[in-house]
């Protein structure tokens, strides 16, 4: 069990370190010249988050519990952190108090991951990780919604001119959406609906949409690395969202052979 605490604490942190410190970097560039101290906070948080992300590299899978326990507590205390910085973000551009280019959904949807990490490593330190059926439903309603955000993000930072790849993105938005709606309405069943075929089709259905939408990304991010589009998506935001498809596409993996283990 050691081991097993161990290993999910830092693959947690080596994923969603590298997503905090990249989050800096685009509320950054979404910030005009003028907000310089808010730039100087984004900037303090990519630092934080380095050290956090090459530190949690640096240890190896025989690290004492105790160790990891203490930095996940760490780590936990820097995504608070960040989360209430993103939440004052949100804040200042919804009251109009600053300008710039970051969509304030897009705000939204960085603070909801946060909260996810920092939710994450207290199910770790607590021993009070979610039961599959619980776990299934509530990951999919998470990431479902993240999924349809990129959905409708690509959408609008792509050139208007880019007219296939922009009905690609709104379908895809428009899917997710549906999906989403499922997964909130098998949520509020519970837990009548948690029963393995329910599941089953749940986890399959999200699975081969999934893939779909991650092969769009990576040809998106191809495209862009290439400076084969026209677009205003940075490569590393291309990449981004990417991973994160990439990474929900392994927990529905996961979801899939714990349920057929179950059987």
């Amino acid at each position: 069990m050691a081991d097993e605490f161990v290993q999910r604490s830092l693959d947690e942190i080596r994923f969603w370190s590298r997503i905090m410190k990249e989050h800096s970097l685009f509320l950054k560039l979404g910030f005009t010249c003028e907000d310089t101290q808010l730039i100087q906070e984004a900037d303090r948080f990519y630092s934080i988050f380095e050290d956090i992300e090459n530190r949690a590299f640096a240890y190896t899978p025989d690290v004492d519990p105790r160790v990891i326990y203490d930095f996940n507590n760490v780590v936990h205390t820097a995504v608070c952190h960040i989360w209430a910085f993103k939440r004052k973000v949100l804040g200042l551009i919804i009251q109009c108090k600053i300008l710039g280019s970051n969509f304030p959904l897009l705000v939204d949807h960085v603070s909801r991951e946060a909260a996810y990490f920092m939710n994450r490593l207290k199910q770790l330190n607590t021993g009070t990780l979610d039961p599959l059926p619980d776990a299934v439903i509530n990951e999919n309603v998470f990431f479902l919604k993240i999924m349809a955000d990129h959905a409708k993000f690509i959408n609008h930072l792509l050139d208007p001119s880019e007219r296939k790849l922009v009905e690609q993105a709104r379908d895809f938005s428009h899917d997710f959406d549906q999906l989403l709606f499922q997964a909130i309405d098998l949520d509020s069943m519970r837990p009548q609906s948690q029963t393995q075929p329910l599941l089953d089709q749940f986890v399959d259905q999200n699975r081969v949409s999934v893939r779909q939408l991650r092969d769009f990304k990576k040809t998106a991010r191809d495209l862009i690395e290439a400076c084969r589009i026209k677009s205003i998506i940075p490569p590393l935001l291309a990449d981004h969202v990417f991973r994160e498809a990439s990474h929900f596409l392994e927990i529905l993996d996961a979801f899939d052979a714990a349920l057929s283990h179950s059987k």
